[in-house]
């Protein structure tokens, strides 16, 4: 899952997808409703790529809990943000089963079962696939032979004439003009 150029800014709802750059900041664009806004140093953002949920183990990035939510829904969106704080952690227990409950708080819950309903909702949410060990036929097809080097014709470079000025320096010139 590449979640790299989707982002969280503080204080606005939903994620974002960064779009461009700006002089101070980065260009946004909602993923809700496309709308296009500028983001700047002043704001606080998190990239999805960064953040993780605590586990009684160890940190679990953000793109491997989604995965799990992917499986556990084969691929649907879960149950809404808005439902009781016993049903959303019910629902992320059979997603991730090890999560810490003493420091995953059930607002953490929420924004992390709306933020997957929001990429699944927008197709931007696809489980990575297991890559294949390449045919010989597939490999063969990818080997490309090297281009012959042309040679470039050799262009003789030509200086402008120098010509003298009226006080007897030495100007270099591409044209004559005649008063």
């Amino acid at each position: 899952m590449d979640l790299e150029n989707i982002i969280s800014i503080a204080g606005y709802s939903g994620l974002h997808k960064v779009v461009g750059s700006t002089k101070n900041g980065i260009v946004v664009e909602s993923i809700e409703d496309g709308k296009r806004m500028a983001a700047y140093a002043s704001h606080k953002v998190s990239a999805l790529d960064d953040i993780s949920i605590f586990s009684e183990t160890e940190d679990v990035p953000l793109k491997d809990v989604f995965q799990k939510m992917y499986d556990e829904n084969n691929g649907k969106a879960g149950i809404s943000h808005k439902t009781s704080a016993n049903e959303l952690k019910a629902f992320f227990l059979k997603s991730m089963s090890d999560y810490d409950q003493d420091r995953v708080y059930v607002s953490d819950i929420k924004k992390v079962v709306r933020w997957y309903n929001l990429l699944i909702e927008s197709g931007l949410l696809k489980p990575e696939e297991k890559e294949k060990k390449p045919s010989a036929e597939a490999k063969a097809k990818k080997e490309v032979k090297p281009k012959a080097k042309t040679a470039k014709p050799k262009v003789a470079k030509t200086k402008a004439p120098k010509v003298t000025g009226a006080k007897g320096k030495v100007t270099k010139s591409t044209s004559l003009k005649s008063k």
